[in-house]
């Protein structure tokens, strides 16, 4: 199956709590498979993460170990509990625990976890590859690729899986992808779009000696299917395709999702307004206020609101507007309260803090907001499906170089810029913010993600209104992605999410580290 990226899956997602979406929601997804995989009854859960990835430092802080207990508790990612599911899971009698160990991972944010229950046990390994997206790539040693957007059966046979592969063929729907995980292997994976009927698994148990049957629930809210098909994968197909049509970039973002998800173009736009209001009311809570005990910085954005009302600031224009919706959203992270990752926790602020503080300085209303968030997603498609948003592989750069690239095609979005105009202003962005790292002041995710949110918003304005104003990006958008990917690679890891490096390791984010564990502590 071709893995296209989805702009809800991948670009403007997941709704969530939590520190960060690669660590906090693609842990708890990655909880929920492992729950389905164990059919819901677990007893024991060793979970190791490898000494030279970046999980190693950064699972406890960043909320691994509490998005990982509340997948495995079965709980979504929005649940108001999350903050206490590491007490909640040992008070269910399920003991977790986390190990840094050799276990020859390859990919930094890699996590296997051993399961048990009085009767038997399964070991799982899986990748959170960025915003909260996730691979299992291998089940009890046999390789899969498992993303979360399928319904998954697993059928685990006495004997050869691979004769039962040729029976199920020959019964199963046309739609669903079946096959046996390769040599080893003693189970049979079919992928669907809903789950093989009893009245199959009663036939494939007459005919085979079937152990169990496993039932692993999809995870993103948009599936993928046999045979599925997109107009377009880069910025350059989407050029030309778009040669005869003059459609604006929000219209070729509808014309993408709709063949990716298999919605209308209204359905696209309508679950983009949703998003959109869960967004608006993120930033009303922010600058509300917020409380939470773990975290480094208070309230700021309280402060900015006074500030601009008294007249005191500089005369930004819009741009005051933009940073405090950016502030305030990222406050709302920090305080464990619901926000949209877009493109990931660690970079909620730029995009949408961009995008609405125009909107509602321009007086525009939701479906304007809607029209240039998907703008913004299409470009979030193209930088997932040639590059990532794992700040763990490719530093900042892949988080807030990225948010701010999608953030410039939504303001020209939201100014009726062309196609051409948001393109260029989001690779002018995205060139501009090449190289940046991550080293996040005491292993958390809000120092100095909140002023590196604040520059992806401000460097978004200016690439949109060079881009309107005819500006030549010269670099072509594809390209510069793919440099983004080959500079934020040959970055030291030391520099990509391991608190290894940077600001992290400075005097000041040791003496604050130290006080939120003490405070931790005396909880």
């Amino acid at each position: 199956m071709q893995d296209y990226p989805s702009i809800f899956n991948d670009a403007i997602g997941p709704v969530m709590r939590g520190p960060s979406s690669s660590h906090c929601a693609a842990a708890l997804r990655i909880g929920r498979l492992a729950r389905d995989l164990m059919d819901g009854d677990l007893r024991h859960v060793l979970v190791e993460f490898d000494p030279t990835g970046a999980l190693a430092t950064t699972h406890k802080t960043q909320g691994s170990d509490m998005g990982l207990c509340g997948g495995l508790l079965g709980w979504d990612a929005t649940d108001e509990r999350l903050a206490s599911s590491v007490q909640a899971i040992a008070e269910a009698g399920i003991e977790v625990v986390f190990r840094v160990t050799e276990i020859g991972a390859s990919h930094p944010n890699t996590y296997r976890l051993t399961l048990r229950n009085a009767d038997e046990t399964h070991v799982l390994s899986a990748l959170s590859t960025g915003g909260g997206m996730i691979e299992v790539i291998e089940i009890d040693g046999a390789r899969v690729s498992i993303r979360g957007d399928t319904y998954e059966t697993l059928l685990y046979v006495r004997g050869d899986p691979g004769s039962l592969v040729q029976a199920l063929a020959t019964w199963i729907e046309a739609d669903a992808i079946l096959g046996h995980a390769g040599a080893g292997s003693d189970f049979v994976e079919v992928k669907a779009q809903r789950f093989l009927t009893d009245e199959l698994c009663t036939r494939a148990g007459t005919a085979f000696e079937i152990l169990q049957i496993r039932t692993l629930s999809p995870v993103l809210p948009v599936l993928s299917r046999q045979n599925l098909r997109v107009p377009f994968i880069t910025c350059d197909e989407m050029t030309a395709y778009n040669d005869d049509k003059g459609l604006l970039l929000w219209e070729l973002a509808c014309c993408y999702e709709s063949a990716r998800g298999n919605l209308t173009h209204e359905q696209v736009l309508s679950q983009m307004q949703e998003t959109v209001r869960i967004m608006q009311s993120a930033i009303r809570q922010g600058i509300a206020g917020t409380d939470y005990a773990d975290r480094i910085l208070g309230q700021q954005s309280e402060g900015f609101r006074r500030a601009l009302a008294d007249g005191k600031l500089l005369d930004g224009g819009i741009l005051n507007q933009m940073v405090l919706y950016v502030t305030a959203l990222m406050e709302v992270k920090s305080a464990m309260g619901v926000f949209v990752a877009a493109p990931t926790a660690g970079a909620c602020g730029g995009l949408p803090g961009a995008c609405l503080g125009a909107v509602d300085a321009m007086g525009l209303d939701v479906t304007e907001a809607a029209k240039a968030m998907l703008a913004a997603g299409l470009v979030g498609v193209f930088i997932a499906a040639q590059a990532t948003f794992a700040a763990e592989v490719a530093g900042c750069q892949a988080e807030c170089g990225a948010g701010s690239a999608m953030a410039a095609a939504a303001l020209v979005t939201l100014a009726r810029g062309t196609a051409a105009q948001a393109v260029s202003a989001a690779s002018m962005a995205l060139q501009n913010i090449l190289g940046l790292i991550c080293d996040p002041v005491a292993n958390r995710v809000e120092v100095p993600c909140l002023g590196r949110n604040v520059m992806a918003a401000s460097n978004a304005l200016a690439c949109a209104n060079m881009a309107l104003a005819g500006y030549d990006a010269i670099v072509p958008l594809d390209e510069v992605i793919e440099t983004m990917l080959r500079v934020g690679e040959s970055l030291p890891s030391a520099l990509r999410c391991t608190a290894l490096g940077g600001l992290s390791v400075t005097r000041a984010s040791r003496e604050i580290e130290a006080r939120l564990n003490r405070g931790a502590e005396g909880r």
